[in-house]
């Protein structure tokens, strides 16, 4: 009962639908003034479909220095096993590595790899194209969102936010499972959690150590976010206005980034973007902050804001719009995708 209750008075565990909801009138607004049902569509012309759904891993990576993100291989499913070992070698990949769909979405399929054996099965599982990257291992896991507006060299940090991954902590007497189940976030993804440590369940966790249920850095894995909106200033600004500059046609998205320190970070050192998504990312600093459910959508309403303009200057630079047609087919394609991907998340 205490936790049917917390999903109704907690809006941050509501389903994301249900959040979005009022919202729909914010887009409507911005739909009658562009004309344009997609109006984001011109926002990042650099990336497919704005980077709404359905972009590349590939395409995001190409737009960057090599030096600021994990050394990355792109791997066919039909691809021999043995050719994929001599491309690691050739790539100067060793284990762990990092495997994640190039197009993927949620932190689906995901995994740290940590021997040929497990990278055999994930790669007879998956029957779709993916990433085989270094595993970054510094302390510090980032988003920081990003805002320009064409023809301005500088841009915003509109939120700034550091990752926890989902973990319990043993206690030298409780199962895992135990665990799970008092946990205050990883009890409202029981089923996952257990599909996921099925072979674990019973274990003891010794007490004080940290177990993680996941390492995706995704408030719908269970992340949790801590927010760092103090820290935001100019040396910040700088570092990804030198990011986001290299393409020059990157104005509005979410960073997610590995670091060593937030004081390196503001140096520009040690800094590996794991990814960064377009107009489809969420302003995730409205999570774990006490914001309530209203500035919630105030903030994002604001986002919605600057995706309108940036869209309609780019669009006076000749940067086209696309019509409902050609955006509906779009989203139902990655849409289709994401349900294969939501097939072979636990057999991986």
């Amino acid at each position: 009962m205490k936790k049917n209750w917390q999903r109704i008075v907690d809006w941050e565990l509501w389903p994301f639908y249900l959040i979005y909801a009022p919202l729909v009138f914010i887009w409507g607004y911005y739909f009658l003034k562009a004309k344009r049902f997609w109006f984001f569509a011109p926002v990042n012309p650099s990336l497919d479909f704005s980077g709404f759904e359905g972009e590349t891993k590939k395409e995001m990576f190409e737009q960057l220095n090599k030096d600021i993100y994990p050394n990355t291989i792109y791997i066919n499913p039909q691809t021999n096993f043995e050719s994929i070992l001599q491309q690691m070698q050739q790539a100067g990949l060793k284990f762990p590595v990092a495997v994640k769909p190039d197009i993927g979405t949620h932190g689906l399929c995901f995994r740290k790899i940590d021997n040929e054996e497990q990278l055999k099965k994930y790669h007879t599982t998956l029957p779709v194209e993916y990433v085989l990257q270094d595993m970054i291992e510094w302390p510090i896991e980032l988003s920081i969102f990003y805002v320009r507006y064409p023809n301005e060299a500088k841009g915003n940090v509109t939120g700034f936010i550091s990752k926890e991954y989902l973990q319990v902590v043993g206690d030298g007497k409780s199962t895992l499972k135990q665990l799970i189940e008092e946990h205050p976030r990883a009890r409202f993804r029981l089923e996952e959690m257990e599909n996921k440590h099925r072979s674990k369940l019973n274990n003891i966790i010794p007490k004080n150590e940290h177990f993680f249920l996941s390492i995706t850095g995704n408030h719908n894995r269970g992340a949790k976010f801590i927010n760092l909106y103090k820290e935001i200033d100019n040396d910040l600004v700088d570092v990804f206005d030198h990011i986001s500059n290299h393409t020059k046609h990157f104005y509005y998205g979410r960073y997610d980034v590995k670091t060593t320190s937030i004081e390196d970070l503001k140096k520009g050192k040690n800094i590996s973007v794991l990814e960064f998504n377009g107009v489809g990312a969420e302003p995730n600093h409205i999570y774990d902050c006490n914001m309530t459910y209203f500035q919630a959508l105030k903030v994002i309403a604001t986002h919605w804001g600057h995706m309108y303009k940036i869209g309609k200057l780019n669009n006076e630079q000749g940067v086209p719009y696309i019509n409902f047609i050609q955006g509906w087919k779009h989203l139902r394609k990655a849409k289709a995708f994401y349900q294969i991907l939501e097939k072979y998340d636990l057999e991986c």
